[in-house]
């Protein structure tokens, strides 16, 4: 990610999911047990906790950590197939409850594949329900419960970063748009992973709606964001922000356009729940959000 026009984040250093990765000795893998697992955070967090050995496919949304993509793929999340599944002998499909459909579920659970589905609610208590269920599945649950700790650590920590630097500014008003090389985006409202992540850096998302919503160009820039965060699907960097404004020219003509304030945001982020690399995101959105305040102190990134 990157902060278009600006060297801002060249500087954060930490990367919180290899921190997350290395926070207790890996527990040996019973090697009879094959997994496969659909939903990147979810699938990321089983390498945090040790277990990538398990993995023997994984589906197009886990693409973290850059060693994953070597594993066989399962396909979309929600349009998986059961063919493709089986040939992996798989024992267990861990995924999100947004995975399916359900008669492929239906015919794995059939072929004695354990079906295990854990919440993609963007929140903490889903969060925190995941781990102590994944934990138990792995037989690490201090592991798991460590993991929690420095997670919940790291919210904390940076909440009390944001209350200070909202003393010398305002909450900006932000859109999350969630694109395919520019064409009609979606906006991030209500009950997202994209609304959770705008809120939890001390923005304030200018989407009113539940879920994810095509808006008009004209909607959108009615609205004079201050912030635009773009996770497009195929374009990255400033490709991505040549694409937005060429489809929707209206948008240049925002607060964020104008005054160069587009974050480029990772799509992936925003599949499968709250994942191990949100934290760090989250203190660069933050960064950005309030440039003026002092850098994020090494306080903020908790060690676990």
């Amino acid at each position: 990610m990157r902060f278009f026009n600006s060297g801002l984040l060249a500087a954060m250093a930490g990367i919180v999911f290899s921190q997350l990765a290395h926070a207790a000795p890996t527990a040996a893998p019973e090697t009879s047990s094959r997994w496969v697992s659909a939903g990147g955070a979810l699938t990321e967090w089983v390498v945090a906790m040790g277990a990538q050995a398990r993995l023997v496919g994984v589906d197009t949304t886990s693409q973290h950590p850059e060693s994953l993509k070597s594993l066989p793929s399962i396909g979309y999340q929600r349009q998986l197939s059961s063919e493709g599944i089986l040939s992996l002998r798989p024992d267990v499909l861990v995924g999100t409850e947004e995975m399916g459909p359900p008669p492929v579920l239906a015919q794995l659970r059939a072929a004695n594949v354990k079906v295990e589905a854990f919440s993609a609610d963007p929140d903490m208590a889903a969060l925190k329900s995941n781990l102590q269920r994944l934990g138990a599945l792995l037989g690490d649950t201090d592991r798991a419960a460590r993991l929690i700790d420095s997670y919940q650590q790291q919210m904390d920590n940076q909440q009390v970063w944001i209350a200070q630097a909202q003393k010398g500014s305002a909450a900006p008003g932000v859109l999350l748009l969630v694109g395919h090389g520019g064409g009609k985006p979606m906006v991030a409202g209500k009950g997202t992973a994209g609304d959770w992540l705008i809120r939890q850096a001390g923005g304030h998302n200018l989407a009113t709606h539940d879920g994810y919503k095509v808006f008009s160009v004209e909607a959108m820039a009615g609205l004079s964001p201050k912030v635009l965060i773009v996770a497009d699907r195929t374009l990255r960097g400033e490709a991505a922000r040549k694409a937005l404004f060429k489809e929707n020219p209206a948008l240049a003509a925002t607060p964020a356009a104008k005054d160069g304030r587009l974050f480029d945001l990772d799509p992936t982020l925003l599949v499968g729940g709250l994942g191990p690399r949100l934290p760090e995101s989250l203190q660069q959105l933050s960064q950005a959000f309030y440039p003026d305040a002092r850098p994020l102190s090494a306080a903020v990134r908790s060690e676990p």
